[in-house]
């Protein structure tokens, strides 16, 4: 019975040891653990020591005091995309519509983040939401969807505004979507349809007035194209008698000058009396055809005198010439 306890004694002894070795084993993993930390790029670890701030932590290797320092807040420095849940907003209109969103946001003071505000994601989620219904508010069902843009900018000028003593930047804000009650959505439907149509019909009248405007001014042009034909066609029928009447007058000139060359040849003053003889001979029997009777002066019915006195004035002219 003795040796058997001093048997139990002796392993009892060589396990106690084995646990303290162990224990010991495992404190010091726990310091070790405790004093060295290594941060991640583009993260920030906010360090307290005795429960009170100390330092805050860039990416790399870092050693602690173990069981004093400790890490207390954790923060990503890369951009983050919060989704903000779907919401009810009522219009100026008086229109409910449903909207929800996206916040691009970005821890740039770790500190802050950490102690500015229990919870900055949290926080901006319920202030985009507050401020979406202000702004939704203040505008039309229509300019809702037209002014996305507008909206956004303001609903990030109220988060940057707000967000600054939480030592994250707000970068921008996003519509994600829009959704119209069923009623609303029909009428909507019915006024895009009528537009269109509208469109249409002012589309198809734009087209009718611009072909008769086109025809229009293609009359006019063809007017004028015959007008100014008209014109010169005027014109060159005007030269054409002017050109007609001076050569004829130059024919004329020519032959006045021919003949009185031909007189004041020899015997040219017998031919012009024989000429005139006969023109008259011959007018005389045209005068006699047309009628049985005539009255003539008592000059004119004696033929030889008529011709001496005209080769009488031919010659005075002739002389006069010479």
């Amino acid at each position: 019975m003795e040796q058997a306890l001093i048997n139990f004694l002796e392993n009892f002894t060589v396990d106690f040891a084995t646990v303290l070795a162990l224990v010991i084993l495992v404190i010091v993993i726990v310091a070790l653990a405790k004093t060295a930390q290594i941060v991640p790029q583009r993260s920030a670890y906010v360090v307290e020591r005795l429960g009170r701030y100390q330092s805050t932590l860039d990416a790399g290797f870092h050693l602690l005091i173990p069981f004093i320092d400790r890490v207390a807040y954790k923060h990503t420095l890369k951009e983050q995309a919060i989704d903000v849940p779907q919401q009810a907003c009522v219009t100026r209109d008086n229109i409910q519509i449903h909207i929800d969103g996206v916040i691009y946001m970005q821890v740039i003071d770790a500190k802050l983040a950490s102690y500015g505000i229990e919870d900055y994601r949290y926080a901006s989620i319920q202030l985009a939401q507050t401020t979406l219904r202000s702004v939704i508010g203040k505008t039309d069902l229509d300019k809702s969807f037209e002014e996305r843009a507008i909206i956004n900018e303001r609903v990030v000028e109220a988060l940057a505004e707000a967000s600054e003593p939480w030592g994250v930047k707000v970068l921008r804000y996003e519509v994600a979507d829009i959704l119209l009650p069923e009623t609303i959505r029909g009428a909507l439907e019915k006024q895009m349809r009528a537009e269109r149509e509208r469109r249409a019909v002012v589309a198809e009248s734009e087209g009718a007035r611009e072909a008769k405007i086109n025809v229009s001014q293609g009359m006019k042009q063809e007017m004028i194209n015959v007008s100014e034909g008209r014109m010169q066609q005027q014109i060159n029928e005007a030269q054409g008698r002017s050109e007609e009447i001076r050569l004829l007058a130059e024919a004329t000139a020519s032959g006045i000058e021919s003949i009185a060359a031909a007189i004041n040849k020899p015997g040219g003053g017998d031919a012009v009396s024989l000429r005139i003889a006969e023109q008259y001979v011959g007018e005389f029997g045209k005068l006699a055809k047309e009628t049985n009777t005539m009255i003539l002066p008592a000059e004119l019915a004696d033929i030889g005198g008529v011709v001496a006195g005209l080769a009488r004035t031919l010659e005075k002219t002739r002389a006069g010439k010479v």
